[in-house]
Order: structure tokens, then C-alpha cells, then sequence
């Protein structure tokens, strides 16, 4: 059985078929989704889900770093009480995104910083999003010292160094698609990371693994994101 740990099953790209790829995923064996939140307009859409396939779908709650906007102080305040009103099994995905636009640099870090808070004081994981922002984010996971703090860094893509600077503050490396990317020499990063910290994702609909790369992802294709790891680590899919 596998595990989506970070799948956006909501999303607009799913609208025409969305059953029929979830039973598609549930075919290849993937029988639990984990979905991340990203703002206070897919709320509604999550918990429908959840609600339709309550025993396979598993929300988390947090605002997204690239919805860090104008309305920051709103949307937390959505966060913190969707925690209060449901149960969620992570805080995420959080953290900070410097590719896009570093206008609210600053209002990410704090966004980042008051959501791990939130999910210690709920003693949930949070998931990670980072890009382009490794320094920044553990800056702020390293001013942490509490011991509950635990999590995934979504879409992992570091080096060597920085996997285990993240599995030595009680992270997990969230595994995708990009494993499968000729040129980023991911998978061979990952031959020096024991499978005990590594978690398997898609991220779908974005990132899709070769031989999609370039299309719609979709939560059917992580066997091929696990037999790319297996066959890196020299072993099989079991």
C-alpha cells in the first residue's frame, strides 16, 4: 500500500475527472492522500473531499508562503480557526517561497514562525514548502527548541548537507517526482540518505515524474517516484 503525503486532490486541474483519477491511484495501489492546504478559498473543497472519501483522505491546514499576501493577518486567522474547529494530522504546507516574489519576505518568515507554534500547541508535524529559501527556513527551525518539532520537507531538492541538517531537526524528506529528472541529480543525493527518512509524494498536479513530465501529475503515478528510489538504493519496490 502506498502513501500520497502531499497530494492536491482539490485542485481546478481535477475538476473534469477527479473520481476517476482517485480510483485510478486506488488501482495502482496508493490508498492514502494526504492534502495539503493552501489558503482560505480551498477550505470548502478539502473538507468536501474529505467527506466523500473519509477513510482515504487526510487534511492538513496551514497557509501557503506564495498566498503570504496583503491579507496575511486574515488568512492566519482562518488557519487557526479551521485547527480549532477540526482535526487535521499536519500544519502545512508552510514555510517560505524566494522564487517567485520576495515582496512579503519578511510577513513569510513570521507567517512560517507562527504556524509552527500553532501546530506544537496542537503536537502536529508540519510540512514544509521551501524554495529558494533554505537558509531563511532554518533560521527559523533552528530557533525552535522544542523537542515535539517534527515534519516533512515537501519536495525535497537539497543536497547532501542540507538532508541532514533537516533529518537532525526531526524532518522527513518528502520524495517526488523531480527523482526522476535526468538532470537533477536528486536521486543520486538520495543514495546517501537512509529510507527511514524518506517519504513518498507526488505533489500532483504539478511535477509529474518522466515520463509525464511537463503534464498534469496525478496521485496513480507514485510507483514510478518509489521504483525510481528502489532502483537507486538497489532495491526492490517492497
Amino acid at each position: 500500500m502506498f502513501i500520497d503525503t502531499h497530494t492536491h486532490l482539490y485542485a481546478a486541474e481535477f475538476d473534469a475527472d477527479r473520481s476517476v483519477m482517485i480510483q485510478r491511484a486506488l488501482n495502482e495501489g496508493v490508498h492514502q492522500f494526504v492534502l495539503p492546504a493552501i489558503d482560505s478559498e480551498t477550505t470548502a473543497a478539502m473538507h468536501a473531499l474529505k467527506k466523500q472519501y473519509p477513510n482515504e483522505i487526510n487534511l492538513m491546514m496551514g497557509l501557503h508562503p506564495t498566498n503570504v499576501g496583503a491579507n496575511v493577518e486574515e488568512e492566519l486567522a482562518h488557519v487557526w480557526a479551521q485547527l480549532n474547529a477540526h482535526d487535521f494530522v499536519a500544519v502545512g504546507e508552510i514555510g517560505m517561497d524566494l522564487y517567485w516574489d520576495k515582496t512579503y519576505q519578511k510577513q513569510q518568515q513570521q507567517a512560517f514562525a507562527k504556524q509552527i507554534d500553532w501546530a506544537l500547541a496542537f503536537d502536529l508535524p508540519i510540512v514544509i514548502h521551501c524554495r529558494d529559501a533554505f537558509d531563511e527556513i532554518f533560521e527559523v527551525l533552528e530557533g525552535v527548541k522544542d523537542a515535539r518539532l517534527r515534519g516533512i520537507f515537501h519536495c525535497f531538492t537539497g543536497d547532501v548537507a542540507q538532508a541532514h541538517r533537516a533529518i537532525e531537526l526531526q524532518m522527513l524528506l518528502g520524495i517526488g517526482g523531480v527523482v526522476t529528472f535526468k538532470n537533477s541529480g536528486l536521486a543520486q543525493t538520495l543514495t546517501q540518505i537512509p529510507l527511514a527518512h524518506l517519504v513518498l509524494e507526488t505533489d500532483a498536479p504539478y511535477l509529474a515524474p518522466m515520463p509525464y513530465r511537463g503534464k498534469r501529475n496525478e496521485s496513480s503515478y507514485l510507483p514510478i517516484i518509489a521504483a525510481k528510489l528502489a532502483e537507486s538504493h538497489g532495491i526492490s519496490v517492497s
